[in-house]
């Protein structure tokens, strides 16, 4: 399968100037900086991905804000100095969030095209701006479609975007993936018009009970929640069906292996499929699990869900680097520390 290069070991910078708390330029200055940066080359990765929330580059009127846009370029020239590529990932658009923990609509997007403008021209805002560094800078549209209903709607706004790209980025390389929050499941249903600059994206946490043991934002997830890694497939569904059907998740599907490497090469193999079929690269930009998890236990996942992307060069970017319930930079345990490094 054809490797999305210089983006096979990435970390994510959420937190920073998406999913903040409050709109603060005090945070922006200092969440991320050059240090981080360098940070990330010396830890072993080749790349990282940015989310963006639109309300950093365009007020809610549209206008675009020039100091938004610097967080961006300052990115992009300590990745360029520290030899790191990077990944500019629109983490909300104007009229959209993935975020469970906002309970708006996560469809009416899809079929409204006026705020769908407004993302294209923002895009084109964004890609006027970093489309000259198309050797180290690509771009995703959109984090996370939650709703699987909206997939024909999804494609279709996929068609415009790749078409307004490529007016004026022809060489950039574009992340795109599915619904059901970026399932890999779902990368089966994209289908608009595609390049030799494309690249299938795709999310993964399973087992989701696992990684998002106690996490506050998942409903009816007790907070005191724990259970390790590996436990048995029946212990995992057992576990989901008490819990949440948010938690359900690709352990419910039929010849799935049990927990392990396989199990990531069964859920992975539709993508895998279609990736080698249409030869286009394959790409995860989220996966970690969350810091309340037994740390080993973590590890163990994380050199599982590894020696399935290093077997078929898929690219992946660990969530997160810093904070956000997954920070790596937060791991205070030296052998934890190394163990993750020679994993990637």
């Amino acid at each position: 399968m054809r490797r999305f290069e210089g983006f096979q070991k990435g970390v994510n910078l959420g937190g920073w100037i998406s999913q903040f708390s409050k709109y603060d330029k005090a945070h922006f200055d200092s969440y991320i900086t050059e240090e981080d940066i360098k940070n990330i080359k010396e830890f072993g990765f080749d790349h990282v991905r940015c989310p963006v929330d639109y309300i950093v580059l365009e007020d809610e009127e549209g206008n675009y804000k020039e100091d938004g846009f610097a967080y961006l370029e300052n990115c992009r020239k300590w990745c360029e100095k520290y030899g790191l590529n990077m990944i500019i990932d629109l983490h909300e658009c104007y009229g959209y969030s993935f975020d469970p923990m906002k309970k708006d609509d996560k469809k009416q997007f899809f079929y409204n095209p006026d705020d769908q403008e407004r993302f294209l021209k923002l895009w084109e805002q964004i890609a006027n701006r970093f489309a000259k560094y198309s050797d180290s800078v690509a771009f995703e549209p959109l984090n996370e479609v939650v709703m699987f209903e909206v997939a024909d709607a999804w494609n279709a706004l996929l068609a415009k975007y790749v078409a307004r790209m490529r007016a004026i980025a022809p060489d950039t390389y574009l992340v795109i993936g599915g619904v059901c929050y970026n399932s890999v499941g779902t990368i089966k249903l994209l289908d608009f018009p595609l390049d030799d600059h494309i690249v299938y994206n795709f999310h993964c946490y399973e087992p989701m009970v696992f990684t998002h043991q106690g996490a506050h934002w998942v409903d009816c997830m007790p907070l005191d929640f724990r259970i390790g890694y590996p436990k048995t497939l029946k212990e995992y569904q057992n576990a989901s069906d008490e819990l949440s059907k948010d938690l359900a998740g690709a352990i419910f599907e039929e010849g799935i292996s049990e927990i392990g490497p396989k199990f990531f090469e069964d859920i992975f193999t539709p993508a895998i499929n279609k990736a080698q079929e249409n030869d286009i690269p394959l790409y995860c930009g989220e996966h970690g699990v969350i810091d309340l998890a037994d740390r080993e236990d973590a590890l163990r996942w994380i050199r599982d869900i590894h020696a399935t992307f290093h077997k078929y060069g898929i690219g992946s970017a660990l969530w997160n680097y810093k904070g956000m319930n997954y920070g790596i930079s937060d791991i205070k345990n030296a052998t934890l520390k190394e163990g993750l490094r020679e994993v990637l």
